[in-house]
């Protein structure tokens, strides 16, 4: 067996020890699958062996599926019957075979045990965890777009009751062993040291191991009559529609596998769940949840676009320029990983107030018990606030993150060069200005570079990574170090305006101001998009950066390209709020929101005035899908132009920079998700009713008559039957 081991005592226990070859963490795999069915059988078929303890040889218990090869299959790489078949082999070959083998069986947690790893644990007949606050168990697959395939959905209530078992599975939370047991969860806790022992107590003094849904008479608690379920089934679909939009098809489908699975005998049960499971395994949001928010993001995060033939790096000294909101953010996040940060401004007074912000922060993580006050005062301890640019020597990097302005970017740019040492990286936290043209003012262009964080920054997880023309290749592997150090995910991207994230943004807010323009209500709008999983409104999010940023972007760009340059599509909304209607935003007191101090945001009665509503109003369809094509369609072009270069960035970047929605994969996931041809042939009509703007280049025309996807699907259709 390549997965696992199985030894057995003089007593006659048998120890099933997992293993997964070349893997730091055991996944449930069809090797292992395979593995498992075949220790089972030899625990049911001798006579000598008792019972069978499950444990693990590594830290974890075991992680669930192996995600890429789940990715490999999800989306439509398999028909539906593959798919349930795929589900019912662990489902009732090895849990249920295991559960109704006639011989005991426990699992000895040793680590987390999380998704398919629980499902096993689930289907012993006992299960003693270690004591260990790490050791977490849960059933997480809501998160992935899925469901338990194999048993989860319907041991879990079975034990639990429905009310925890309905919260656990559509929140997809780990629980610690402590809270587990008290749930009804695990069996036992345990001191690591008497995990085996437990478990061969445990099966040497259990004369039938028989689970309670297999006793003949057996009648769930969790009927139609109990109003625990009447309460769970009333309530929760509004709930899940409200918070999903309705674009995430597995908490309903896990809502059904309860409802109608508690009300059937136990195998039919599992017939249903597995006929869920491969519903959703087929569906492309699973496909584009695993790929862009899992595998994708946690191979930028393990630094995928890093040059392989340049010697890692770290920094140890960070120099910050700008004590303003960005910079104070960045000096924070770095001091958090270790680094010794040196934040300078014009004046010293600046400078404390940007460490106030990391004060302020930790402050609330002492009174929150997530940091402790000897922890919080060494990260603050490695903050220098500073107005002399002599401190930034010994620094191996300096992020600028001033005014978003050329000349002062320049300014700054040299006095921090010229007390840098020979090796020093200088890098520009700008979010539209081209770094080719801030490079101008180094002395070391070579060693110039793009970092785009986001606002705050401690919450925002993404950088963007802003290569120039001459940006060596040493220096992009150094910045990308670094952002490792601050377990930050980064994307790398071409030097262009606006880059990649900041490029397609505008293009969200642009649409949402030119509706407007056209007469569709504002309420109508932010609804559109709130129901395609924006987290706010296109009108609502210009009222937070205020209107005054994206026209300052235009202005720059318009200055800079002169007859090349085309106004965007709301160019006069934004000359209008800002000059005539003068409301820019939030800040300065409203925008085309108001902000009453006693009362909710609500959307300015003035805008019906100012921007008179058509009689005919579009589906809110036709607004959503305008504000995702508009998009999707922009990315393309970033592609097409080289500004990205991996479509797995575009994707990543988008979710993590401006909130575009989870179930889409991101905007060329989104693109496939629709189909090539039928996203060219939207676009098209787009383009004649709304304006040039949705035109799908001939480059996109081509890649979809020749049925070229962004992505390659890992397996084959008839693979993994």
């Amino acid at each position: 067996m390549k997965t696992l081991r199985l030894d057995v005592d003089a007593d006659g226990i048998a120890l099933i020890t997992l293993e997964a070859p070349d893997k730091p963490m055991n996944v449930v795999s069809p090797e292992l699958i395979d593995d498992m069915i075949a220790a089972i059988e030899r625990v049911a078929a001798d006579a000598s062996i008792k019972g069978a303890i499950v444990t693990s040889a590594k830290p974890a218990f075991m992680a669930g599926a192996d995600l890429k090869y789940i990715l490999g299959i999800a989306g439509g790489a398999l028909t539906l019957k593959q798919a349930y078949a795929f589900s019912q082999k662990p489902s009732v070959q090895m849990h249920r075979r295991l559960e109704t083998c006639g011989k005991p069986f426990v699992a000895a947690i040793n680590g987390l045990a999380l998704g398919g790893g629980y499902e096993l644990a689930l289907a012993c007949h006992h299960r003693v965890i270690v004591d260990d606050p790490k050791a977490v168990v849960g059933l997480p697959e809501v998160t992935v777009g899925l469901l338990p395939g194999s048993g989860g959905t319907q041991r879990l209530p079975r034990m639990v009751g429905l009310e925890k078992a309905t919260a656990l599975l559509l929140d997809g939370r780990s629980v610690p062993p402590t809270e587990a047991l008290q749930l009804g969860m695990v069996d036992q806790v345990v001191p690591a040291a008497q995990l085996l022992a437990a478990a061969r107590a445990w099966l040497l003094n259990t004369p039938n191991p028989v689970r309670a849904w297999d006793v003949k008479g057996y009648r769930s608690s969790n009927g139609l009559l109990n109003p625990a379920v009447v309460k769970v089934m009333s309530e929760r679909p509004a709930q899940i529609a409200a918070q999903t939009r309705r674009n995430y098809p597995a908490p309903i489908a896990i809502l059904d596998c309860l409802f109608h699975g508690l009300l059937l005998p136990f195998d039919k049960a599992l017939q249903l769940e597995s006929k869920h499971f491969a519903r959703l395994l087929c569906d492309p949001v699973a496909r584009n949840l695993i790929r862009t928010s899992f595998v994708n993001r946690g191979e930028a995060s393990k630094l995928a676009r890093r040059p392989r033939d340049i010697a890692k790096s770290s920094v140890t000294r960070l120099g910050v320029l700008g004590a303003g909101m960005m910079g104070s953010g960045i000096a924070y996040v770095a001091a958090q990983a270790g680094v010794e940060v040196v934040l300078i401004d014009s004046s010293l007074e600046l400078a404390e107030k940007g460490k106030q912000y990391s004060v302020k922060l930790l402050d609330k993580a002492v009174e929150r018990g997530k940091q402790s006050r000897a922890a919080a005062d060494a990260i603050l301890a490695r903050i220098k606030p500073t107005t002399s640019y002599e401190s930034l020597a010994g620094c191996e990097l300096v992020i600028e993150a001033v005014f978003e302005d050329v000349a002062v970017k320049a300014e700054v740019t040299k006095r921090a060069e010229a007390v840098l040492s020979a090796s020093g990286i200088f890098a520009s936290n700008t979010s539209t200005l081209p770094i080719g043209r801030l490079a101008e003012a180094s002395s070391r262009p070579a060693q110039f570079i793009g970092l785009h964080f986001f606002s705050p920054v401690d919450r925002m997880p993404l950088v963007e990574v802003i290569v120039g023309a001459r940006t060596s290749q040493e220096t992009l592997a150094k910045s990308l170090d670094f952002v490792g150090q601050l377990r930050m995910t980064p994307i790398v991207v071409n030097d262009s305006r606006g880059f990649y994230t900041s490029r397609v943004f505008q293009t969200f807010i642009h649409e949402g101001m030119r509706m407007l323009e056209e007469g569709i209500e504002p309420a109508r709008i932010e609804n559109a998009a709130m129901a395609a999983g924006f987290p706010v409104g296109p009108l609502a999010l210009l009222d937070e950066v205020t209107i005054e940023l994206p026209w300052k972007i235009v202005q720059e760009a318009e200055a800079a390209l002169g007859a090349n340059f085309k106004r965007p599509c709301a160019y006069d909304v934004m000359r209008r709020m800002l000059h005539e209607i003068k409301r820019p935003g939030r800040r300065h007191g409203g925008g085309f929101y108001d902000y009453p101090k006693d009362a909710p945001k609500h959307l300015w009665p003035g805008l019906s005035a100012a921007f008179p509503p058509a009689r005919k109003q579009p589906g809110v369809e036709e607004i959503r899908d305008r504000l995702l094509y508009i998009q999707a369609i922009e990315t393309a072009r970033c592609l097409e132009e080289g500004v990205i270069t991996h479509p797995a960035d575009a994707d990543v970047g988008a979710l993590l920079g401006w909130g575009f929605p989870a179930w889409t994969g991101g905007p060329l996931s989104f693109i496939e998700t629709v189909g090539m041809e039928k996203f060219v042939a939207e676009a098209e009509r787009m383009a004649s009713t709304y304006g040039a703007r949705f035109a799908p280049s001939d480059w996109l025309r081509a890649r979809a008559e020749q049925g070229e996807a962004f992505y390659e699907t890992a397996l084959p259709r008839t693979a993994a039957a």
